[in-house]
Order: C-alpha cells, then structure tokens, then sequence
C-alpha cells in the first residue's frame, strides 16, 4: 500500500527546520554574551584578537576540538582567543625591542600553532663556531626576559645550525653546538633573571631544523639561530617544522 503524505506532515518537517536554525541562533548569542562577559576583564589587545576570533567563526573558519558529544567547549574557544591576544601582544613588544636596538634582520618574531618563535641569529649572540654569548646578546637577553617573566607559557630555548660540518675538541658535531648554545641562552635567563627552572628548556637540533635553504652563504646564515619559542598551553611539547621544505636526511 502506498502512503500518502498528510497535508500536517510538510508543516512539521518545516518547524523542525526553523527550531534547528532557532537553536543555533540562541547558542551562538550565548557563545556572543559569554565572550562579552570575560571582555570586563580583559584588555583592549584582548578584545581586537576575540572580535578576529568570532569573525571567524561566522565565516566558518575557526579551527575546534570537539567533545565527547562532538560539542566545541566555549571555554576553551575562550582561552584559546585570549592566549592568541597574549602572544601577540608580546609578539608586539617583542618587535619593539628589536627595532629600539636596531637589530633588523638579527632578530624576528613569527606566530606559528605551536607559540611565539622568536629568531635570533648566531651574529647576534655568537662568534662562528663558538658558545660563547656577546655583551650585545646579554642585553637583547636582558630586555627579552622583562616580557618572557610577564607570562606562564612554557619557554623553549632551541639551537640551530647550518649543514656546515664541524669538528673540534669542543664541538666534536653540530649536536654539540646547538645544544651548548641553547643551553647557554637558558643558564643566562635562570642565573641572572631569575627564571623559573620548571618552566624553560633547551634543545639542540643541529641541521635538522631549516628555515632557508643551505645551498647558499645567505641561507645558512639564516639557519645558524636561536629560537626562544613561547608555546601555546596546550602546544607544550610540540616540535618544531621543517620550514625550509627541502629534505633531511640523519647522519
């Protein structure tokens, strides 16, 4: 027998349909005013990273994690926008004090989903081949660790190299190299400011980690850095990218 829709029936798929797009409404003025609340107790910086980060939202291109019900967590939506406000902000100062000191292209700043990666190069802290910091690289440090201590993230202090070899009694590799560079960044920043030991590390990552390619002299140069990266909370022990894009190989 064929069934035959009733006339009641197009009435009722049309107010289910019109109650679905009712209720997305009313939770997004809720996502709206819960926003609104903890703006009482932000700052101005704060509120221009919210409004990008719901603009985005209406757009359909932010990025959540879903719960165990496949709900996004406001919360977190939250904190995620007022951690990105904090890390632009001192991304800000951060710049400040590069073009105060008239650092130029020695130092740099870049948001990545990781944190705040700050690029130092190796003219600016180190002679070639040594790991031995400059007085030019304990005042940059001095002026950076003021802001670093304003905020909980977690600090990692990364040494990079270029794929030139090295080998002397001291830096028998690259390995040793960057890792007694990033170490002597860190020992500086806990033994003169201060700096809360559980909250800072040091790596090494030798050639492993490019930004430019290494088949020129101003590649390399590039390559040969230190990173002091301000992770994200929830990125805290993410790794760093290969951002040059060419291939590495383990030797």
């Amino acid at each position: 027998m064929l069934y035959r829709r009733r006339d009641g029936d197009d009435d009722d798929e049309d107010l289910q349909r019109w109650l679905l797009t009712y209720a997305d409404l009313i939770t997004l003025l809720l996502a709206f005013f819960i926003v609104m609340y903890s703006m009482s107790r932000v700052d101005a910086g704060k509120f221009k990273m919210v409004t990008e980060a719901l603009s985005s939202v209406l757009r359909g291109t932010a990025e959540f994690t879903a719960g165990p019900a496949g709900e996004v967590s406001s919360e977190l939506f939250i904190n995620r926008c007022l951690e990105k406000g904090d890390l632009l902000i001192l991304k800000k100062q951060i710049d400040e004090i590069s073009r105060q000191l008239g650092l130029g292209m020695q130092l740099s700043t870049e948001l990545q989903t990781r944190g705040l990666v700050i690029h130092i190069s190796e003219t600016a802290f180190f002679d070639l081949g040594k790991a031995d910091l400059k007085y030019k690289a304990k005042n940059i440090l001095d002026l950076i660790s003021i802001q670093l201590l304003k905020v909980p993230n977690h600090i990692r202090v990364e040494g990079h190299t270029d794929n030139l070899p090295i080998n002397t009694p001291k830096f028998p590799s690259n390995w040793e190299l960057s890792t007694t560079r990033a170490t002597v960044c860190l020992r500086y920043l806990i033994e003169k400011h201060n700096f809360p030991p559980e909250r800072i590390s040091a790596l090494g990552y030798a050639k492993y980690r490019p930004i430019a390619s290494n088949n020129t002299e101003q590649g390399r140069a590039k390559n040969r850095r230190v990173d002091i990266v301000v992770l994200a909370l929830e990125d805290s022990f993410k790794e760093p990218e290969n951002l040059s894009g060419e291939s590495v190989e383990l030797k």
